[in-house]
């Protein structure tokens, strides 16, 4: 199965299990950045429920500017501020303390582009849930399906429901505040990972449907 991806700053549980079930993963570079998605967005699971935490871009002149050329802004001290609510989120989870060097080099150098930030934190994750994706960046935009590609860009959408996949269900794991505000499903792919650490793995495979 070939599954077709757009690029995702640490990207929600239901994105890495499709990237898990693929036989090969097509990450999309041609397509127009699109604000209000997951590019540039995670969510995690804090104190007070569900967070947004956004990556600054510098606006490109051309409105239709592809993905693989969108830079990354300083503005607003992001990778800090990014940084300090991962950690109050996650610090008391069971596995930050294990993980949290292989993080903190990501919000402390500086990057230029988008994407290739958002797929060296890809690398990472996947290295640490201990899965090695078959994963090809697009050469040029894809426009419609193909045979045999599952088609997942405008499917995995923060204002979509997971409902609209079809396939993936969110299987209920422990969170830090589950306690306070109920299970929160399909967040950043952080928050299955400090809070499950090398079971993650099983999550992942159980979270699609045959």
């Amino acid at each position: 199965m070939k599954v077709l991806l757009s690029s995702a700053y640490l990207a929600p549980i239901q994105y890495y299990a499709w990237m898990l079930a693929a036989d090969e993963v097509l990450l999309e570079q041609h397509d127009h950045y699109i604000k209000q998605t997951y590019r540039n967005r995670c969510t995690i699971a804090a104190a007070d429920g569900p967070l947004s935490l956004t990556i600054p871009i510098i606006k490109p002149e051309n409105e239709k500017c592809p993905m693989k050329d969108i830079r990354i802004s300083d503005h607003g001290n992001w990778r800090h501020l990014h940084w300090n609510a991962l950690k109050s989120a996650y610090r008391m989870s069971p596995f930050w303390e294990y993980y949290e060097d292989d993080f903190r080099p990501f919000y402390e150098q500086k990057w230029e582009l988008l994407m290739d930030y958002n797929q060296a934190l890809q690398e990472k994750v996947c290295e640490l849930i201990d899965f090695t994706p078959n994963i090809t960046r697009t050469e040029a935009f894809i426009s419609l399906s193909e045979a045999g590609i599952q088609d997942l860009r405008d499917v995995i959408h923060p204002k979509r429901e997971i409902a609209v996949d079809g396939k993936f269900q969110a299987i209920p794991y422990y969170q830090v505040f589950k306690e306070r505000q109920g299970f929160l499903p399909n967040m950043s792919i952080m928050d299955l990972l400090m809070n499950m650490g090398p079971e993650s793995i099983l999550i992942l495979k159980n979270s699609l449907l045959d």
